[in-house]
């Protein structure tokens, strides 16, 4: 691995644990676009190494939100008590379809909710 390609992911590691911190996303959000545009990685790699590095950052960036008080445990058990099960069955589907299929997938999952986010935003209230 070339130093240009370690900087480069550890910019997209930053970028990612800001971008959780700061808006709530999860770090694949980030961290597939950057593995497959800026590292040259397939989808299915970048979505694979993407699911081990959330890790970290789901575990600083609850602890941190923790220490302000904003953290419901009891809706995080909740919302994370099945997904095992549903990452287990992502992920081989993941390994079944075509990349092209996952890219086109990860792209209209993200421009949907872009989507609706900018709609509720701009809602008056």
């Amino acid at each position: 691995m070339s130093t240009g390609t370690i900087a480069a992911t550890l910019a997209i590691g930053f970028a990612a644990g800001m971008s959780s911190g700061l808006l709530g996303i999860g770090g694949g959000i980030l961290f597939v676009p950057g593995l497959v545009l800026i590292l040259g990685e397939s989808q299915l790699r970048a979505e694979a190494t993407s699911l081990l590095a959330i890790i970290p950052v789901a575990l600083v960036g609850s602890m941190q939100q923790k220490r302000h008080g904003n953290l419901r445990q009891r809706d995080a058990l909740l919302i994370g008590v099945l997904s095992p099960i549903g990452v287990f069955g992502g992920v081989e589907l993941a390994n079944i379809v075509s990349q092209k299929l996952l890219s086109y997938l990860f792209a209209a999952m993200m421009l949907y909710f872009a989507f609706n986010l900018a709609k509720r935003a701009v809602a008056p209230r």
